[in-house]
């Protein structure tokens, strides 16, 4: 640990501006689509016209001999791909487990059925245009009304829910909604392939370099040894570049076939089509309690869509059973497959529409029984995990509603319908709570501490704009006083020690204990020169005898000023640099869980104003209070946080994928129909963080909070909503044409 004390700390726990940031502001960071290298060609999917039926003829002459084509690659010339030996975040993870081309099958519009290479995009997309295809075509069903095709299964049970709501005195049964949501980063999914004869090597938008690796390796049919895969800087991807998607194994075979670099940009259409969304949800909350708020039961029956040929369930109940107390529980999940692509993880996958069906029908229940909201959550606070028996390793949701509350002013609320008023608005008030799990991977770090007195640090975990690089230079300047500036991080690339996906917030904790292992390592070899080297004062004292602080190889008992710089004893050592390597373990299936109930928590608290003379409703105002243990970077949690506050306001109010029943396409493919929160519709954001290190988890206490902001916060506006309007919407997004039919629920 360092022997600084916490007075003149400047790193960990205090706000830092990004390190990579004037890379990107100043246009020298390359992303994936922006990589050139000699030769290069371009690579244009051609997608199927259908959504269910098979190909029967493809007619690719026309393509083949337009100027710059070099090939046109289908099922009959693609070669062979495999499929995985099953999802493993160890081994290779896909969603839409069919390979490109396996068959003839078409199950969702817009799946590929060709691929042009060409000289340039615009002769690549010329042919992709020219490419014929003729289909059998069979019914499809894109319907957003969902029945489970099988026996829904069992998630957790505890009691019996079934009696407990039918004898209760006070009880709440709605279905809540959420919509198709498209993952709509600003850079788009991108693959550039290049293969040697005998290695690959793939520039990848990618949230999960490593388990990158492990896929290509299995569906190429090549050793991982073989393959390396680099993803510098990342234009977000909000879950949806956690995974392999097929246009990685075209640009594989193009480059493969073609002896060239090849670079496949999937475009803003195939987004909507090829790459992954959230799915609809159907949830039916069914919750009961005493004429007091305690509650006696809580059951919650979801399904969800997924495509035709996969199984993706978007695990709604995750956190149902361990929010609330409550006796009596039952969640139950199913799926409705639909001809569509493959869903996939989007921020806060499980959760967030998951608590947008427990919040509101929470909200919907205090309403019954005449009790403030955030009262009738106060009133069911579990001592410990109920649906495990396990304590939480750090819990304080009463303080996030209770700080929350205070800062928001809730005590002013009156209850009354359309009773709050200002500057001739109409305003309304909610609240929500969220809960995100906190997760770690495997990770292993290295860290060089060098003659010239700066240090270098690599993982092969990778920055989605998060801050993962500000992350690993703050651990490593913490631990030795090196300045932020003269700490040099590398990430992004395959070749590194591995490291952890940047997906379900998981990334800082994961990389804490590696990388503190790594520079305390580096750290003790400096020492053990100091004491042996000739040059060094510090030859013949004990190593115990030492510290490293401030940059400084000092006497534990002198200040770090009145020792000598590290880059000293190296030099008097012969060295460039120290090393240390540090690893940790985690997962999934991590051994911690089965001790403690390992969370984090929040409340959102919304207010909206309504001007029924225009029918404008507008989100004004959001408080948060998160408690995500320690907060490494306060100012890089702040701002994500409050894109997942924003993001959340775009849930509520416009997010939202229509199919076309008729054609089953995407109808609003595109960023002027698929509308998303803008600047203007951004509310007066407050965010505050609990300081309650969970040391349980990691020795920081930090724990994730990149999705926690997007949890709740939908229910928080749309009971703000009802506040306001006396209508109660339970199918998102809120739709003008809902409040001005004005049916109160």
């Amino acid at each position: 640990m360092s022997t600084l004390p916490d007075s003149v700390l400047s790193v960990i726990g205090r706000p830092q501006a990004r390190v990579d940031g004037p890379l990107k502001v100043s246009g020298r960071a390359a992303y994936t689509s922006d990589i050139e290298l000699p030769g290069l060609l371009i690579a244009v999917p051609v997608c199927s016209t259908i959504a269910s039926g098979r190909l029967t003829s493809l007619d690719t002459a026309g393509a083949e001999a337009m100027p710059g084509v070099h090939a046109v690659l289908h099922r009959e010339n693609i070669g062979r791909f495999y499929r995985l030996s099953g999802n493993s975040m160890e081994t290779g993870y896909v969603d839409e487990a069919r390979p490109p081309f396996e068959d003839d099958i078409i199950r969702y519009y817009g799946q590929y059925i060709a691929v042009v290479i060409a000289d340039t995009f615009e002769a690549a997309s010329a042919a992709s245009a020219a490419v014929k295809a003729a289909y059998e075509v069979t019914p499809h069903d894109v319907r957003d009304e969902l029945d489970a095709d099988d026996e829904p299964k069992v998630q957790s049970e505890r009691g019996d829910a079934h009696t407990a709501f039918d004898t209760a005195p006070a009880t709440i049964d709605a279905t809540y909604v959420t919509p198709t949501e498209t993952h709509n980063p600003i850079e788009l999914h991108a693959s550039i392939a290049q293969w040697d004869g005998e290695n690959y090597t793939f520039y990848e938008t990618t949230q999960a370099i490593s388990v990158h690796l492990g896929t290509l390796s299995q569906m190429l049919g090549i050793p991982k040894e073989n393959i390396r895969v680099i993803s510098r800087y990342l234009g977000s991807g909000f879950g949806g570049k956690l995974w392999v998607w097929p246009h990685t194994l075209l640009a594989a075979a193009a480059t493969r076939h073609t002896g060239h670099p090849v670079k496949l940009v999937v475009s803003r259409k195939m987004m909507f089509q090829n790459v992954g969304h959230r799915p609809v949800t159907q949830q039916r909350v069914r919750v009961s309690a005493e004429p007091d708020g305690t509650l006696t039961s809580l059951r919650h029956d979801y399904v969800n869509h997924t495509a035709i040929a996969d199984e993706y369930e978007e695990s709604c109940g995750e956190v149902t059973p361990l929010i609330y107390s409550t006796p009596n529980l039952r969640v139950t999940s199913g799926l409705a497959r639909r001809n569509v692509g493959s869903p996939t993880s989007m921020r806060g996958p499980g959760a967030v529409p998951g608590l947008y069906a427990i919040e509101s029908a929470m909200n919907e229940l205090a309403r019954v029984l005449n009790l403030d909201p955030v009262e009738l959550r106060l009133r069911n606070e579990p001592r410990v995990d109920e649906s495990t028996g396990l304590p939480f390793s750090s819990r304080h949701l009463v303080e996030c509603l209770r700080v929350g509350a205070d800062r928001f002013g809730w005590s002013q609320r009156n209850p009354d319908v359309g009773s709050m008023h200002r500057n001739g608005l109409t305003v309304g008030w909610g609240v929500g709570a969220c809960v995100w799990p906190a997760i770690r991977f495997s990770a292993d770090a290295n860290v060089d501490l060098r003659a010239d007195g700066s240090a270098r640090v690599v993982c092969g975990t990778q920055d989605i704009g998060t801050g993962t690089y500000t992350v690993l230079a703050q651990l490593v300047a913490e631990e030795t006083g090196i300045p932020l500036a003269r700490i040099e991080v590398g990430l992004g690339d395959s070749a590194l020690p591995r490291g952890p996906v940047s997906g379900g917030s998981g990334v800082t904790a994961s990389v804490v204990p590696a990388v503190l292992d790594a520079v305390r390592a580096a750290i003790r070899m400096v020492l053990s020169r100091a004491v042996a080297v000739d040059g060094s004062p510090f030859k013949g004292a004990a190593e115990e005898a030492l510290a490293f602080s401030a940059g400084h190889v000092h006497r534990k008992d002198d200040a770090p000023e009145r020792g000598v710089p590290f880059g000293q004893i190296l030099e008097a050592a012969k060295m460039r640099a120290a090393s240390g390597s540090g690893s940790a373990k985690g997962g999934f299936d991590d051994p911690l869980k089965k001790r403690f109930s390992l969370y984090s928590y929040g409340a959102h608290f919304a207010e909206v104003t309504w001007q029924p003379e225009i029918a404008q409703l507008r989100v004004s105002r959001v408080v948060t209070v998160i408690d995500g243990g320690r907060i490494v970077n306060p100012r890089a949690a702040r701002n994500q946080v409050e894109g997942a506050v924003v993001m959340g306001l775009g849930m509520a109010l416009f997010e939202h994928t229509e199919y076309d029943r008729r054609t089953g396409a995407p109808i609003n493919s595109n960023l002027a129909d698929y509308i998303i929160a803008s600047n203007a519709d951004t509310p007066e954001l407050d965010v505050t963080f609990l300081d309650h290190p969970d040391t349980v988890f990691n020795e920081l206490g930090a724990r994730g909070i990149a999705e926690i902001g997007l949890a709740g916060i939908a229910a928080a506006i749309t009971d703000a909503t009802h506040h306001a309007t006396g209508v109660r919407v339970r199918k998102l997004p809120i739709m003008i044409e809902d409040l001005l039919a004005g049916e109160s629920a």
